[in-house]
């Protein structure tokens, strides 16, 4: 976090004299604007203008004008009258609701970021412009007595029961626009503006969903309860893979349905909602509103005021979804809510989970967060009794989880430039042969994470990053998934100049699909990776190829562990279950068993019985023998204890302090003025500063110190303290990450 510019050496800019001064006393308002400004600026409301809390309105800011919302509180007042710069307008978009502007005090407090910075997250300014009215064509209603060519004719029969848009009118008469125009220009057609039709169809709760099992007609009344007691619960919904935890909670958004309130649904994928919205569309009868990056302006804005004036009864989203102004908000569902991907690294750095607790906190509404492999975070708070415990221990329809065995690398050794042990193989040769799908794993994109030269050892890294770059063969580069920096393959060492040298190190999933290719010649192959499936509808399409059986043997990263079923899938192989065990990550192996796990639980969830094997150099460690036996529960037991004699998250509070500048004395130096201010405070302990493991990353050197405290100290005001007894130099940056799930 850069720290932000103080409010007096902002006064000039926001406050700067351009208007006669006043004899009176002036009306003030405190406006928070979305930039990185440690609190609102005061503004004066002109004469004849009514502002209130919420109200989104235009300011000037130096020499330009932005937007910004009245915030609550009373105005600072430390700005003369005479030098107070008026609201230029109030805009016509609905107020942003207080408990929206709670969140962004909320998030601001507990991330140490500026609340403009929240702000920003928040007020979507191209939702803020009105929907440009939509124009179309009627007859005119003194139509001239001219000829009508069998074209017009169309035209006319079909604009007799109203009026229609141009594309419409195209799309239903078969005539071309230009007839239309030519008409027009006769005086046959004249132009009207048309309603806006509305944007979502409402869901029907008692549109007739699945036949739930006894243990999900169980656990789907717990959440019933929750959402019609309309007062803020926490219930944590946990099943094995392929027990139907979906259509439990699909009947806890029906209830909020019943209660006319509104409900959102958070996804750590949103590729995942291409099967999510099949199944609420089977269950409710229409699609519901989807919040992404992906969405064009008008989509967004148009699902932005509907959610505003509560048409958007259920919103499916990434994140940012956190946001939106939902004037009664029943339900939050957190779905995968172990996923990692929730926490947004870059700019304000909040864990979506969390916050959407608070949000539901904030409404007073239901939270459920739904995982087959919780965190360890909220198995705690569920043995605290914080959170209501709602469990489905099997499989739906009789399915049964899949056997799971280890495949020993040290002994069944893959050929030489391979990396599929012959027993894997086998299994995917039996496995095609009657017909059913294979999946194999690796989380780890392009061809290969590592190039360097046979001749002088040379390895292709990052030029600002310390990381390798990654070979894309398909592409024809290498690329650095930090930075996004790449260069073409080069045909010779650029160290020694040796051609044909550059040699690639380990898979990808481009290699392994490379080896499937000439393993399975006869297989049908597809590619499941972020950068093969760019946003929602190519994941769509691919499900439904996989459905339908137009694929053998799919090959992804992590993003096939998340909620698909595929009903024909019967084996997977993992190709390298000890990848994510390196490194000193406190969360490594419970990261490890959830991924993992999830994936297994892609096999075998329909009437054919599903097999997992895993790849392993290390078949005797804790989380192979976890995967082995499938008890997470004992698992996660065994986390816990080795956790909590030193007090390490849950049961102790994290925060990072990031250190970046663009040298590494620079780096060096802020960083131990910083561990020299460390706090020295009972159930305090301050680790490094140290050299982060991406020591460099875009160009910046980085350093870190993490503070570790007892579960009942706040780390908020010990941080506060802490940042303001360091003055920070223009050229160094920190970043502060309460609660850090990545350590690089």
């Amino acid at each position: 976090m850069q720290p932000p510019r103080r409010k007096r050496d902002l006064v000039a800019s926001a406050t700067q004299v351009d208007f006669p001064a006043l004899a009176i006393a002036t009306a003030r308002v405190p406006v928070l604007l979305p930039y990185p400004f440690v609190g609102p600026f005061d503004y004066r409301v002109p004469a004849g203008m009514a502002v209130a809390p919420g109200d989104v309105v235009r300011v000037p800011l130096n020499r330009r004008e932005e937007f910004g919302v009245v915030w609550d509180g009373a105005a600072d007042g430390s700005v003369g009258d005479n030098r107070l710069r008026p609201i230029i307008a109030k805009i016509d978009a609905p107020p942003m609701r207080p408990d929206v502007r709670a969140l962004v005090d909320w998030i601001a407090s507990y991330t140490l970021a500026p609340p403009g910075d929240v702000l920003a997250m928040a007020l979507r300014v191209n939702a803020l412009q009105p929907e440009p009215p939509r124009t179309g064509w009627q007859i005119a209603p003194d139509p001239p007595a001219s000829r009508l060519t069998e074209a017009r004719q169309k035209i006319l029969a079909t604009l007799a029961d109203g009026p229609l848009g141009g594309a419409a009118l195209v799309a239903a008469s078969g005539v071309s626009s230009a007839v239309i125009r030519g008409m027009a220009d006769a005086g046959w057609l004249i132009p009207v503006t048309i309603a806006t039709p509305a944007a979502f169809a409402p869901p029907d709760p008692d549109h007739p969903g699945p036949i739930l099992s006894p243990a999900q007609t169980v656990a789907s009344a717990q959440l019933r309860d929750a959402v019609q007691s309309r007062t803020f619960s926490v219930s944590l919904l946990e099943g094995v893979t392929g027990s139907g935890k979906t259509e439990v909670y699909m009947e806890a958004i029906a209830q909020a349905l019943r209660q006319g309130r509104q409900t959102l649904v958070l996804l750590p994928e949103i590729a995942l909602s291409a099967q999510f919205l099949a199944r609420f569309t089977a269950r409710f009868g229409v699609a519901p509103a989807v919040w992404h990056s992906n969405l064009s302006p008008r989509i967004r804005r148009r699902t932005w005021r509907a959610v505003a004036a509560g048409d958007a009864l259920v919103v499916v989203g990434a994140r940012s979804a956190l946001f939106l102004p939902f004037p009664d908000l029943g339900l939050v569902v957190v779905d995968e809510e172990h996923e990692t991907a929730f926490k947004q690294e870059d700019g304000v750095v909040y864990h979506a989970r969390d916050m959407a607790i608070v949000r539901a906190r904030l409404c007073s509404a239901a939270a459920v967060l739904v995982s087959a492999t919780p965190s360890l975070e909220s198995l705690t708070n569920v043995e605290a009794g914080r959170y209501a415990h709602v469990h489905l221990p099997d499989r739906h329809g009789g399915a049964t989880m899949p056997e799971i065995a280890l495949v020993d690398l040290r002994t069944d050794m893959p050929e030489r430039g391979h990396f599929l042990a012959p027993s894997l193989v086998a299994e995917i040769h039996t496995t095609l042969a009657r017909g059913e799908q294979a999946m194999l794993f690796l989380n780890r994109r392009g061809y290969a994470p590592l190039t360097l030269c046979r001749a002088c050892g040379h390895r292709m890294q990052c030029p600002n990053c310390t990381a390798w770059l990654v070979e894309h063969r398909a592409r024809k580069l290498l690329q650095c998934h930090h930075c996004g920096h790449n260069v073409p393959i080069p045909p010779a060492c650029p160290e020694c100049s040796a051609s044909h040298s550059l040699t690639p190190v380990g898979p990808g999933v481009e290699r392994i699909t490379e080896e499937a290719a000439a393993t399975f010649p006869d297989a049908r192959v597809l590619v499941m990776a972020s950068d093969t499936l760019i946003g929602p509808d190519a994941a769509a399409a691919a499900a439904s190829r996989i459905e339908a059986r137009e694929i053998d043997l799919i090959i992804g990263t992590q993003i096939v562990a998340k909620g698909w079923h595929f009903p024909h899938l019967t084996l997977v192989g993992v190709v390298d279950a000890d990848l994510g065990l390196a490194g000193g990550d406190l969360r490594a192996a419970e990261r490890t068993v959830q991924l993992l796990h999830q994936v297994a639980g892609r096999a075998g969830r329909a009437d054919a019985p599903g097999r997992v094997l895993l790849q392993t150099f290390s078949p005797e460690h804790k989380v192979m023998q976890a995967l082995l036996s499938g008890d997470f529960s004992r698992f996660m037991q065994s986390e816990a204890a080795e956790r909590r004699p030193g007090n390490w998250p849950p049961f102790g509070r994290l925060a990072a302090l990031i250190v970046s500048a663009d040298s590494a004395d620079a780096a060096d130096r802020a960083a131990s003025e910083l561990g020299r201010a460390a706090p020295a405070l009972d159930g305090v302990t301050v680790l490094g500063p140290a050299p982060a493991p991406l020591s460099i990353l875009r160009g910046r050197h980085r350093r870190r110190l993490l503070l570790k405290t007892r579960r009942d100290i706040a780390v908020q005001p010990v941080l506060r303290a802490w940042l303001d007894a360091v003055p920070t130099r223009r050229d160094v940056r920190v970043d502060v990450d309460v609660d850090p799930v990545s350590f690089l």
